[in-house]
């Protein structure tokens, strides 16, 4: 049964006028991702064409999901709304704060108690404002979406970076910050820049050890994790249609790692195949009527130049595995490369561990692919070098693979089965080492690979791959080793290669599951009381950001200027901080703690101008706050890259960093700084990052005439005495304005929702 049908009637029912209307308007053939985008205009039809990268639009989501490390503050501010109930379909899926330590049981049983406050406050605010609530142990939230709510040629909004999963069942799906889902659950537009598109063309057929990861591991070698930056990525070609559903949603789901808006992939066969497979035959059916808006126009793939902003081809029957790191998903190595890669750069040759799994490959073909390869040592007397530990996606999944014997097959090998959950791939993981000072080496199919992001540890040299690419390296224990090519001494001492993997797309004898861990909504949640202890240190109700002062920002001091990749990690760091997500000001202590001084080359160490000493970012920016002193962050290249969490924007506004200035930032986190109040601006030219000094007193003018496109002007005055003054810029439009106005979009919010 499908979630939500007569939801998707509706979207189905306007699909043809609306996609009609945006011919008309821009006067052209369509790509998929323009007919979805143009389809769900907050104002209906569409009435002109937009400028891809320039216009702010305003859209309406089909639904919102949350999980729950991000849902908690999401929740928190929509409180604050005043609506009785979400606007749009939504749901919690509780995946974030399972830690893996010994196995799936114990670490459920350890979370369900130790995250007890937070889980009980989610499931109360869910039951009370109408949300779906995915219990701890159902699964990690991509997965679940894709197998109960994604649909082809809709729209979602969801708050986590790897919501774009859902594109593999043809949806748009971004990733945001949590004070945007609060907009489209209490009802109004969401705004997002018309996006760029990309387009990867993908002829021949995948085939041998080949798969799905290993398309998104080669875009990453191109497009680096900035070049999707401000696009949709859209795949298209007969490579496409070969590909299974699942597959395709691995390959959106790391298009995260490229910084793209979203990708996407057509309805085709295979879609279908994963709709009726996971017992949504009706939306199968419905999605076969319309099925010629659920594809780009003909003559857009017949010329792709003429309607991408970029094109880019590869051939899938000649494409190689790749692995990919370490400290950078975007290191791309072909497997024929990646030995001699390893010696050269003196990475590690022991792997430690391997680890397959998370959302980004956890689907019934991932794990039938891997047991394989597992069998295979089983059958050829291989003993497994390394540790090995396999993640479940879902509860569907898990149920379903271990009916089926496959999880047997790991633990003949030694596998480690952990709980549905995110685990080791966000820093979820109690690693068992003896030494975490030796410089050591991991592989997983996960999606991010950034230093310390799975163990904490900054000699972790972390490399990603394809489960089965995974499985064939834990079985070795050595990096230089190439299952394509290479034999392996078993426990007899005879020399055995690996066969190609074999995989199973949907289960012959279907899906099953005892309980998938879903609780409904209560049918009138206004008698729902929800309870935020005041002396909790996990969960804190928000007050307000105070309204911009309406003058120019003088007198700041340089909380910290950071050098090099400054990713989420390093601005609010996961680990053992998610159980803070609640808590403002408690999460605000691991503020910046991860990011580079570039004065001393350190981490949490910045110098505190009032005392002249070295310190912790957080108690250096608290000193500042509590003398009444506004500061600001510098930054380099690509700042906020990473996860969607808006803690990295809410904790230095918490803490009174009144600015962000930076080279470039990533599209997500710039929006969450906008939509705190925050002032987030670029160097005009990147070389006036070098003028910053340590003991800078800066001052921000231009802001009583803040307008979109206007620059605005940055003086910094020296210890000397002497002065460098530069243009920054901008790209907040007349509404963000309004947001940086009144100290945050959730303080119009409630002053309207007051006045309704």
């Amino acid at each position: 049964m499908a979630f939500d049908l007569d939801m998707i009637k509706k979207v189905y029912e306007r699909y043809g006028s609306r996609i009609e209307a945006a011919r008309k308007a821009t006067g052209k053939s369509l790509t998929l991702t323009e007919k979805i985008l143009y389809a769900h205009l907050s104002e209906g039809e569409a009435q002109q064409a937009f400028a891809r990268g320039v216009d702010y639009v305003d859209f309406a989501p089909d639904r919102v999901a949350m999980q729950d490390a991000t849902a908690q503050m999401a929740l928190l501010q929509f409180m604050q709304a005043g609506r009785p109930q979400v606007a749009v379909p939504s749901t919690v899926h509780c995946d974030h704060l399972i830690q893996a330590k010994v196995g799936a049981a114990e670490d459920l049983s350890t979370a369900k108690d130790i995250n007890s406050e937070v889980y009980d406050f989610l499931a109360s605010v869910s039951d009370k404002y109408g949300i779906g609530f995915w219990k701890p142990g159902a699964g990690i939230i991509h997965q679940v979406v894709l197998e109960n709510y994604a649909f082809p040629g809709g729209m979602m909004i969801g708050t986590d970076s790897h919501t774009p999963n859902a594109g593999g069942l043809g949806m748009i799906a971004i990733g945001v910050g949590g004070a945007d889902a609060c907009d489209v659950m209490a009802g109004l537009p969401w705004e997002l820049k018309f996006p760029k598109l990309i387009g990867v063309h993908l002829t021949g057929k995948l085939s041998g050890w080949a798969s799905a990861k290993d398309v998104i591991l080669k875009v990453a070698g191109i497009l680096t994790v900035k070049g999707g930056t401000g696009a949709i990525v859209e795949y298209f070609g007969e490579g496409a249609r070969s590909m299974s559903a699942t597959g395709k949603a691995t390959i959106c789901n790391m298009g995260a790692e490229i910084g793209a808006t979203t990708s996407i992939f057509g309805y085709d066969e295979r879609a279908e195949a994963y709709l009726r497979g996971t017992q949504r035959e009706d939306i199968a059916d419905l999605a076969n009527t319309i099925k010629e808006h659920l594809t780009g126009d003909a003559d857009v793939y017949a010329t792709p130049e003429q309607y991408f902003d970029q094109v880019i081809e590869i051939n899938l029957s000649e494409l190689e595995p790749h692995v990919n790191g370490p400290f950078t998903p975007d290191l791309a190595w072909p497997i024929s490369k990646f030995a001699t890669a390893v010696k050269e750069n003196g990475w590690p040759t022991e792997l430690e561990v391997g680890l397959i799994g998370s959302c980004t490959n956890s689907s019934y073909e991932d794990i039938t692919r891997a047991a394989s390869i597992a069998k295979q040592a089983i059958d050829k007397n291989l003993k497994t070098r390394a540790e090995y530990t396999v993640t479940p996606g879902s509860e569907l999944v898990r149920y379903t693979v271990e009916r089926d014997g496959y999880l047997n097959t790991f633990a003949q090998i030694g596998g480690v089965v952990l709980a549905n959950a995110c685990g080791p791939c966000i820093g979820q993981w109690a690693r068992h080492t003896d030494d975490p000072t030796r410089k050591n080496a991991i592989i997983t199919s996960f999606n991010r690979n950034f230093a310390k992001r799975q163990d904490g540890n900054p000699n972790t040299h972390a490399f990603v791959a394809s489960p089965e690419i995974v499985t064939a390296f834990a079985i070795a224990g050595d990096l230089t080793f190439n299952p394509l090519t290479d034999t392996l001494t078993n426990e007899s001492g005879e020399q055995v290669k690996l066969d190609e993997p074999l995989g199973i797309e949907l289960p012959v004898k279907g899906f099953a599951v005892e309980d998938a861990g879903y609780q409904a909504p209560a049918e009138d949640g206004s008698q729902v009381e929800v309870k935020v202890d005041p002396k909790s240190s996990r969960l804190q109700l928000l007050e307000p950001f105070p309204a911009w002062e309406g003058t120019d920002i003088n007198g700041l001091k340089l909380l910290i200027k950071a050098k090099g990749k400054c990713t989420t990690d390093h601005i609010s760091m996961a680990g053992p901080w998610l159980k803070f997500r609640g808590h403002l000001d408690n999460i605000s202590n691991n503020m910046l703690i991860g990011a580079i001084n570039y004065f001393n080359n350190s981490a949490d160490s910045v110098k505190n101008q009032l005392t002249g000493e070295y310190g912790p970012v957080p108690a250096t920016q608290r000193d500042y706050k509590a003398n009444g002193i506004g500061s600001i962050v510098v930054g380099d290249e690509n700042y906020g890259e990473g996860s969607s969490r808006e803690h990295a924007a809410m904790e230095p506004r918490h803490l009174g960093v009144r600015a962000i200035l930076v080279k470039s930032f990533a599209r997500i986190h710039e929006t969450n700084l906008k939509k705190q109040g925050m002032l987030g601006i670029t160097f005009a030219d990147g070389a006036d990052y070098e003028k910053v000094q340590e003991d800078d007193i800066i001052d921000i003018k231009g802001l009583t005439e803040f307008a979109p496109g206007k620059q605005l002007t940055v003086v910094l005055h020296h210890k000397d005495g002497s002065e460098d003054s530069f243009a920054v810029n901008h790209t907040y439009n007349a509404q963000q304005i309004e947001w940086f106005k009144a100290g945050g979009a959730l303080n119009i919010i409630r002053r309207q929702q007051a006045q309704a």
